[in-house]
């Protein structure tokens, strides 16, 4: 009597489905470093290129120092996202305005509760983001909306 393709139905499915979860999810972490392992990120070009070298075929990127510019430019990337002047790597851009004008308007809650306490420089980053986003978006937005 042949045997028809089907699904085998047993007990231990569950348990199988959790197993190949746990181990795509500890390929997927990294694994952890022992202490002689752990590179000290180099500043330049130069170092760079050694730590390029370092991590072999893997690709790792410098974690950004935590600063009012770098937390400035997290928004602002979320909000030309939105705008759909960005796209994910290998995605479509996007095109959100009620997300991109939260995203403006968290820029502006920002800049309204550190207002004096900046230094020049963070003023004029924030202040140039706040008008190229809003520029952009009422641009945007008026080939949409009309």
């Amino acid at each position: 009597m042949a045997e028809q393709p089907g699904l085998q139905i047993d007990d231990d499915w569950k348990k199988q489905a959790q197993e190949e979860k746990r181990k795509l999810a500890e390929k997927a972490a990294p694994a952890p470093a022992a202490v002689s392992d752990v590179a000290v990120p180099a500043k330049g070009a130069a170092g760079a290129a050694a730590a390029g070298a370092a991590s072999g075929a893997r690709e790792e990127r410098e974690t950004p120092q935590a600063s009012f510019p770098t937390l400035a430019r997290s928004i602002m990337t979320q909000a030309l996202l939105y705008l759909g002047e960005l796209s994910v790597r290998g995605g479509e851009s996007m095109l959100n305005l009620d997300m991109a004008k939260y995203q403006i308007d968290l820029l502006g809650v920002l800049e309204e509760k550190t207002k004096g306490n900046l230094s020049p420089d963070e003023q004029k980053l924030l202040d140039l983001t706040l008008y190229d986003l809003r520029s952009r978006f009422v641009s945007t937005a008026g080939q949409y909306v009309m």
